[in-house]
């Protein structure tokens, strides 16, 4: 709606997790690179937290695509886990090509998708591929009997190497939900966390996320940039929502750049 007015080729704050407007701050740059060091190693387990809306989904959805691009990674990734154990396994096995799986749930049913997942994953490691499965907004789990199947998809492996990979993402809490689970909790060597952007980066990130979507040139006074961290708490989804807005005010009133007295109404009618 207001992208040509702001000389845009698509809105550059959109909470979807499309990686190509991932702002790598340091700690953005480093979880990618922990991930990326555990897939590739060959690693049983990892564990990715973070506040809400600080990146999480977006991380994992740039870790995918840079995966697809080494070509030799069989993926899996669940978006929402509240699920029963049995449900889960089924949704893993069939992202990862089962297909035909039973419908009737019964203990009988969680072995054999037990099976089948041990099929597939020997079969995409005889074919030189690894197995990664990414659990995102794990921290809803509460059923101990998911991470107990989980933890069993960690038994499959050789002498030298485990033959899939997990990342359980989520926000903070689910660190404790991991470390109630000693043999689980065990077997998750590399553990990453988001925390909410700092002023700089607040502001290197809206900037970004505009030169993403086709503007080089800032379309929010100087200014502006710590008021929007600071009603924001730093936190990307809150930067978009108010970001977003602000574009749509200042194009209805036509201005040429968004001052301070847009993005405060702009924050008093999201907080109302």
């Amino acid at each position: 709606m207001y992208e040509a007015y702001w000389n845009l080729k698509e809105r550059p704050f959109v909470n979807t997790p499309d990686p190509r407007f991932l702002y790598y701050s340091q700690e953005h740059e480093e979880a990618l690179s922990r991930l990326m060091y555990a897939v590739q190693t060959n690693m049983g387990g990892c564990m990715l937290t973070g506040v809400f809306g600080c990146g999480k989904t977006l991380l994992n959805q740039a870790l995918i695509e840079s995966l697809e691009k080494l070509g030799n990674y069989k993926i899996a990734f669940v978006a929402n886990p509240f699920l029963s154990h049995i449900e889960l396994l089924r949704m893993i096995a069939y992202d990862l090509g089962a297909n035909n799986l039973p419908e009737k749930k019964t203990e009988i049913l969680t072995d054999f998708l037990l099976q089948t997942l041990e099929k597939i994953l020997h079969n995409n490691n005889d074919d030189g591929k690894h197995t990664v499965v990414i659990i995102d907004e794990a921290h809803v789990i509460e059923d101990k009997l998911i991470f107990e199947e989980l933890r069993l998809l960690l038994n499959f492996q050789l002498k030298d190497r485990f033959l899939l990979t997990l990342i359980l993402s989520g926000q903070p809490e689910l660190k404790k939900s991991i470390e109630n689970i000693k043999q689980l909790s065990q077997r998750i060597p590399i553990r990453c966390n988001l925390d909410r952007f700092g002023p700089e980066d607040t502001k290197n990130y809206i900037l970004h996320r505009l030169d993403v979507a086709g503007r080089a040139e800032p379309v929010f006074e100087e200014g502006v940039y710590k008021v929007i961290h600071e009603r924001s708490g730093g936190i990307p989804r809150r930067i978009n929502n108010i970001c977003d807005m602000s574009l749509l005010v200042g194009f209805s009133k036509g201005v040429e750049l968004i001052g301070d007295d847009i993005v405060s109404d702009v924050i008093k009618d999201l907080e109302s």
